[in-house]
């Protein structure tokens, strides 16, 4: 059976139990605290050099890690990846640039915020100014459509709903951003998220 290993607090590993939740997949899931260092104790370094979660145990007993490459790896042969070998391509391009471009900055904000107990008017300017840059170009983005890569759900909505969706919790407002917000009600809503 699948292990997943993760912390209910991250948005990268709740994308990872979404991801199994919607395709069905039988798994036991370890808690496993980035709060307390529990990814920094030997046992864990064996399975998952990096310290970080989420990371999983396949069927087979090997390791894997990183959000968007474990959520790849599941959701195989499924219809959360287009068909489409340029759809799929674009499904990719959002997946790479949420990890560059958008978790950077929307869940540091939340962290530093809900977590390390900061005031939102202390956040790095660049910080604040980068994660309002994502929202936007997510918001651009879904003016054009129902989801991120053509008409229906796929990886690039797992990936990115994320923290987008706890944005506020980082002190970022959705306000202005109506399509973000209808997105997030349609993607929680297909993955049977509350």
């Amino acid at each position: 059976m699948l292990t997943i290993y993760g912390d209910s607090i991250s948005g990268n590993c709740l994308k990872v139990k979404w991801t199994a939740d919607y395709l069905g997949l039988a798994y036991d899931w370890i808690e496993t605290s980035v709060l307390t260092g529990e990814t920094r104790s030997p046992r864990y370094l064996v399975m998952n050099p990096a310290g970080q979660v989420p990371a999983v145990i396949l069927d087979d007993g090997r390791p894997l890690a990183q959000s968007n490459a474990i959520i790849l790896h599941l959701a195989e042969g499924s219809d959360l990846i287009p068909a489409d070998a340029y759809d799929r391509a674009r499904m990719f391009e959002w997946l790479f640039w949420e990890q560059y471009s958008h978790e950077p900055y929307v869940a540091v904000a939340r962290f530093k915020v809900k977590y390390l107990g900061q005031d939102f008017s202390s956040l790095e300017p660049r910080l604040v100014e980068r994660a309002y840059g994502a929202l936007r170009r997510l918001e651009d983005a879904l003016t054009a459509g129902a989801f991120l890569v053509g008409d229906t759900l796929t990886l690039a909505d797992v990936s990115l709903v994320a923290y987008t969706r706890v944005a506020h919790e980082g002190g970022l407002s959705l306000d202005a951003y109506p399509a973000v917000r209808a997105w997030i009600a349609r993607v929680e809503a297909g993955l049977k998220i509350a």
